[in-house]
């Protein structure tokens, strides 16, 4: 049997981007990857991002946002960042770790702009939807 990959998503502070990513790579390819998810600094885990993945199905309650430096991983084979602050700061890491970048729109920062809760919410559905999207299609992407 062949060990599983692993993969690391990487956004600024792994409050949202990276915890919905991590939340649906698990969900939809588990079964292939060994998933992480973390930050470039710790931002803790945004509600509305909890409530969107919730909707869809997947709970990601007990996700908590976390650093680089906090993350206790073996060897990565896979580092994907979700937005742009992340790929410009993003670490060294060994040449054998393939990156990938996907930049996805700011749920919070789009939210502050939101008429009220309800429009706020459907940002992060739309935001979430697009990386449920990635997800599905990222293993042909890596492989």
């Amino acid at each position: 049997m062949e060990q599983k990959k692993t993969i690391l998503f990487l956004c600024t502070g792994n409050s949202c981007r990276s915890q919905m990513a991590e939340g649906f790579m698990r969900a939809l390819h588990g079964d292939r990857y060994t998933v992480y998810s973390a930050g470039i600094e710790k931002h803790g885990l945004n509600p509305n991002a909890v409530k969107v993945m919730a909707e869809a199905g997947i709970d990601i309650s007990r996700h908590y946002s976390k650093t680089l430096k906090e993350l206790q991983t073996g060897p990565l084979d896979y580092t994907v960042t979700v937005c742009s602050r992340a790929a410009e700061t993003c670490p060294y890491f060994p040449a054998r770790v393939k990156l990938l970048h996907r930049d996805f729109y700011d749920p919070p920062a789009l939210a502050k702009l939101a008429s009220g809760p309800d429009e706020a919410l459907a940002i992060y559905r739309r935001v979430r939807d697009d990386i449920r999207d990635f997800v599905e299609k990222l293993p042909g992407m890596l492989e």
